[in-house]
């Protein structure tokens, strides 16, 4: 009884009247009633930064659907298409529309109007003040008094609002409206993005993404196998270093590194081009994409020295880790100890195979995983400017407050990879110092070490424990964001045999479309009502070219990574999905690839390729059927306890 008063007494301190504890009650009460906030999902963007800011922009074609949804038949599609691509990038748009017209004064009196109705459409599910104060601050009356009007006003008003538009326009205000409008447009109609993980990598702008994110209203990240390395690098790791360098020098992704973090490379360039001066290192060459910034031989060649460079000292750096944790079980990883470079062979899972290159300077037979004096000072000065980068340090902060291992949220499991799984479904366990875990306590545990290895001040064990945790989830074999035997990184470089290239699933990707599989492990992170309850997964691209569904296990799991990458496209067909739930139900968007802003611009391009219904409800979802709607229920009944105290004289105001 005394604590309940003590919380009541220090509730008041913010609702001091009877009077002010139920005006609150009754504006709870009222956005309990509203229908609930439009989520966004979408996973493995992996540094496409323009697919992802038209995603955005675009809402997945919500903007579209609320134009038609205004105007009907009222306006042509191009006329609509031209609109919807105003509100999703309106300084793009209004230099085209200047380039093309001498007189915009009417088509700005049209346009505004336009740009209010769909606005007004918009803001319809929230409250007056949540409106307000997205508004921006200097336009913010003018915008709410024109939308106010146009809620059945109207016509009685008709002087008065053009009175407005025609001010705005004489003032020479109207490109800024424009934009102010289209802004806030885009900011109301998603109301909460979700990242199931893989921000990093492949793609030339995960800095520029993650820019996008740290400034985002609301938003959360469930950590994808790509972003723990990163994470990894940041605090120290050295084979999380290795891995993200080698990672961006195959994808020529230079951008990040250097433009986004200013990390130096010029010690791992000088060695490279020392080391490897008569070595054309051809089994390095960086994969090539329309996008790749480089073309000429011998940047290209550089590259690929570079990359050969730091994939050997990433392999020695490795074995020390292994070495350090027998309970990895990761010695199959270690294959630098397994070549005769005088027959050029490798021994692979106890099978000799030829080797592709038998060139490596820096080996000694005699002891293989010892790093050189070059390669030591090489990777000491690269994990130094790892840890030193201000703009990293940024970003990775970002990931760390609104990110996560796996997010519990209206009754849907979200989680980049999966859930480790013996072969008989039952949840596998992990040995971390000296205890097994499994299940959402090995989540936990995890997260807990990781967070320990980035924030901690001193270099204690469990620091560094930590660092190699981050390493181990980037590539270990029951490690939730990437769960596989083993990744084959040394096979792919150096063995022709392709079997060895095979890079074995754990038992969840054969077990997940079973029904009471994805049951069990909703149970295991605390949803017990499964009529409404999903697992949200990426990870490994859906091949919807050949077929394959997302929608798995009776609907209990959606495995969303349609392959926003470039590299995926032709395996997948499609470049992306994004799932949509808002007060009607949840719907999947399969996107076409993104080919340019001036595409969309220029023709209101739709990459919307098709939309495919989940889940419909015949009831509106209102916001007391979410989690939120839960904790503010929670507060009107601490709000009538309140109101109870003041009436009875416990507490006085």
């Amino acid at each position: 009884m005394e604590r309940s008063i003590e919380y009541l007494q220090l509730l008041a301190k913010s609702f001091p009247s009877i009077a002010a504890a139920s005006t609150e009650i009754i504006n709870l009460e009222a956005i309990l009633n509203l229908p609930k906030g439009t989520e966004h999902f979408v996973t493995d963007i992996h540094g496409e930064y323009d697919a992802f800011d038209y995603v955005l922009r675009s809402a997945s074609g919500v903007i579209q659907q609320k134009i038609d949804a205004v105007f009907g038949d009222e306006l042509s599609l191009e006329d609509k298409r031209s609109l919807s691509a105003l509100i999703s990038y309106p300084e793009a748009k209004l230099r085209a529309i200047k380039a093309d017209n001498d007189d915009l004064d009417e088509w700005y009196k049209v346009t505004l109007m336009q740009m209010i109705a769909v606005l007004t459409r918009v803001s319809s599910r929230y409250t007056r003040s949540k409106v307000r104060k997205a508004l921006p601050k200097d336009y913010a009356y003018i915008i709410e008094e024109l939308m106010h009007e146009t809620r059945g006003t109207f016509l009685s008003k008709h002087n008065y609002l053009q009175a407005i538009i025609d001010t705005i326009v004489s003032t020479g205000r109207a490109s800024h409206f424009i934009i102010a409008i289209a802004d806030v447009t885009r900011d109301l109609v998603i109301d909460q993005l979700h990242i199931i993980g893989d921000i990093y990598d492949r793609g030339p702008g995960a800095h520029r993404i993650m820019d996008m994110l740290c400034t985002y209203r609301d938003f959360d990240i469930q950590w994808g196998n790509h972003d723990v390395v990163w994470m990894g690098a940041a605090s120290g790791s050295a084979a999380c270093v290795a891995n993200v360098i080698r990672n961006s020098l195959k994808y020529a992704d230079m951008a990040t590194l250097e433009d986004g973090y200013g990390i130096n490379l010029l010690p791992l360039a000088t060695f490279a081009m020392e080391t490897y001066a008569d070595d054309p290192c051809t089994l390095f060459t960086p994969v090539k994409t329309d996008e790749t910034p480089v073309d000429d031989v011998p940047q290209i060649r550089l590259l690929s020295q570079m990359h050969k460079a730091i994939a050997i000292i990433q392999f020695k750096i490795e074995a020390a880790v292994i070495a350090r944790h027998p309970e990895f079980h990761m010695e199959h990883r270690n294959l630098l100890d397994k070549m005769d470079l005088k027959k050029g062979t490798v021994i692979c899972n106890g099978k000799e195979y030829q080797l592709l290159d038998t060139n490596f300077p820096t080996v000694d037979p005699a002891d293989p995983f010892k790093l050189t004096s070059a390669e030591k000072n090489v990777i000491d000065r690269l994990v130094h400017s790892f840890t030193n980068s201000k703009a990293l340090s940024r970003h990775m902060e970002c990931l760390f407050a609104h990110g996560s291992l796996y997010l519990v949220h209206n009754n849907n499991l979200l989680y980049h990879g999966s859930v480790p799984l013996n072969e008989d479904g039952t949840f596998a366990s992990m040995e971390i110092q000296g205890v097994e875990y499994k299940g959402r306590e090995l989540f936990d545990t995890i997260e807990k070490l990781v967070r320990t290895a980035y924030f901690s001040t001193t270099d204690d064990a469990l620091k560094e424990y930590g660092k190699d945790l981050f390493w181990y989830l980037w590539c270990g074999p029951v490690s939730p964001p990437f769960d596989k035997k083993s990744m084959a990184t040394f096979e792919r470089y150096f063995i022709a045999d392709k079997t060895t290239h095979n890079e074995e699933k754990g038992n969840y990707y054969r077990l997940k479309n079973r029904r009471e599989i994805c049951e069990m492990i909703l149970q295991e992170f605390g949803i017990t009502e499964m009529e409404h309850a999903h697992i949200i997964n990426g990870h490994i691209p859906v091949k919807a070219a050949k077929g394959e569904s997302p929608i798995k296990a009776d609907g209990r799991l959606l495995v969303i990574d349609g392959g926003f990458s470039k590299v995926y496209h032709q395996e997948t067909g499609i470049a992306g999905y994004t799932l949509i739930y808002n007060s009607h139900g949840m719907r999947l968007v399969r996107h076409h690839p993104f080919e340019s802003i001036q595409k969309s611009v220029a023709e209101g391009m739709d990459v919307i390729a098709s939309t495919q219904i989940v889940e419909f409800s015949d009831k509106q979802i209102l916001v007391r059927d979410t989690d939120k709607g839960k904790r503010l229920m929670a507060r009107v009944e601490d709000l009538k306890a309140l109101l109870q105290a003041y009436r009875t004289g416990l507490i006085r105001n």
